[in-house]
C-alpha cells in the first residue's frame, strides 16, 4: 500500500536542471490556502535556499499589488507639481529644475482643471521658439478612477506607452497623480534614478530660486554646517529622522515641517522615507510696536 502523503522530494545537491520556477511549484504544492500562508511559504523558501532574498521581495510584492488600487499608491492632488498653462516661461522653468520630474500635469486657472501633460523636454523648445503657443506641447492626460486596480493600470501603462495618469475620485474630482514608477516600487520597492545618491553619499544642493534641495539620508553634520545651525544630533544622524520625530511620523510629500529656524518642505519620498527636502530658512516673526522692548527704534 502506497503512502498517502509521500514526503516532499528534495532538491538534488548537483546536477539539478529543474528551473527555478519548478523547484517553487514543487515547494508549495499541495499549495496554500491564503496570501499570508502563501508569504510565509515564500519566506521558507528563502530560508531554504530554494529562492534569493530579492527574489521573494518581488514575489510579495506582486502579491500584495493585487489587493492595491490607484487610491493607495498615487500622489494626493495638494501635494502634487502642477504648472500653470499660462505661467511665464521662467517660473515654468525654475519649477521644473527644482522638481526634477520628467512630467508635469498642466492646469488652466484652477488647479482641478488639467488640460494635457508636459515632458520637461518639450519646455525647452520654448527658449529656441518663444513664439510657440506652450498648448501645443501638451500631451493628452490620461484619467483613472481611484479604485483602479494597480495590475489592471499596470498593463495598461505597458500597452498605452504611457507613464502618468490623472487620478479622479468619485465625483470627476482631481485626487491625485501616479506613474508606473510608484506602481513598479510596489513590487521591487525604492527605485533609483540618476538624481539619486549612491548609497552612503548624501547631497545639499543650491536650486534656482536660492533655496537647498537636501537628501533625507544627510547627516545633520553636514546640515548644521551648511546652515550654520545647531541641530541636535545626538538620537538620529540623518536629518530624515531628525524632522520624523519632529512630526511624529515619517513625512508625505508636499508636507513642511520647521526644525531648529530651517523650513522642510518634502520634495520626493521613497519607500517609506523623504528622499530630498527642499529646506528654506523660516521667516522671522514680524514684530508689533507694542511687542518691542521700550527704547527700540
Amino acid at each position: 500500500m502506497s503512502d498517502p502523503h509521500p514526503a516532499r522530494p528534495r532538491p538534488a545537491a548537483s546536477g539539478d536542471r529543474r528551473t527555478l520556477f519548478d523547484r517553487l511549484v514543487e515547494f508549495l504544492a499541495p499549495g496554500p490556502e491564503s496570501k499570508d500562508e502563501l508569504i510565509e511559504t515564500l519566506a521558507e523558501a528563502e530560508q531554504r535556499e530554494l529562492i534569493e532574498p530579492e527574489s521573494r521581495m518581488m514575489l510579495e510584492g506582486v502579491i500584495r499589488m493585487a489587493d492595491l488600487t490607484a487610491g493607495d499608491a498615487m500622489v494626493p492632488a495638494k501635494r502634487m507639481d502642477l504648472l500653470a498653462i499660462d505661467a511665464p516661461y521662467d517660473e515654468l522653468l525654475a519649477l521644473v529644475i527644482d522638481t526634477a520630474h520628467s512630467r508635469f500635469p498642466v492646469y488652466d486657472g484652477q488647479r482641478d482643471n488639467i488640460i494635457g501633460i508636459l515632458m520637461a523636454k518639450d519646455l525647452l523648445k520654448l527658449q529656441r521658439a518663444p513664439e510657440l503657443n506652450l498648448r501645443t506641447l501638451l500631451r493628452p492626460a490620461v484619467f483613472v478612477p481611484e479604485s483602479k486596480g494597480l495590475n489592471e493600470l499596470l498593463r495598461d501603462f505597458r500597452s498605452n506607452r504611457n507613464h502618468l495618469a490623472i487620478v479622479i475620485d468619485e465625483f470627476g474630482n482631481t485626487a491625485g497623480l501616479i506613474t508606473i514608477e510608484d506602481v513598479l516600487e510596489e513590487i521591487v520597492g525604492e527605485i533609483e534614478d540618476e538624481f539619486d545618491e549612491a548609497d552612503g553619499e548624501a547631497g545639499i544642493y543650491t536650486l534656482a530660486d536660492g533655496s537647498q534641495r537636501v537628501a533625507g539620508d544627510t547627516s545633520i553634520e553636514a546640515v548644521n554646517g551648511a546652515f550654520g545651525v545647531s541641530l541636535p544630533d545626538q538620537d538620529f544622524d540623518t536629518i530624515g529622522g531628525l524632522v520624523a520625530q519632529e512630526l511624529g511620523r515619517v513625512p508625505r510629500r508636499g508636507e513642511a515641517v520647521e526644525v531648529g529656524g530651517l523650513n522642510f518642505a518634502v520634495m520626493l519620498t521613497r519607500g517609506g522615507a523623504v528622499r530630498w527636502f527642499k529646506v528654506t530658512r523660516s521667516e522671522a516673526p514680524e514684530t508689533h510696536e507694542s511687542e518691542r522692548p521700550a527704547g527700540a527704534v
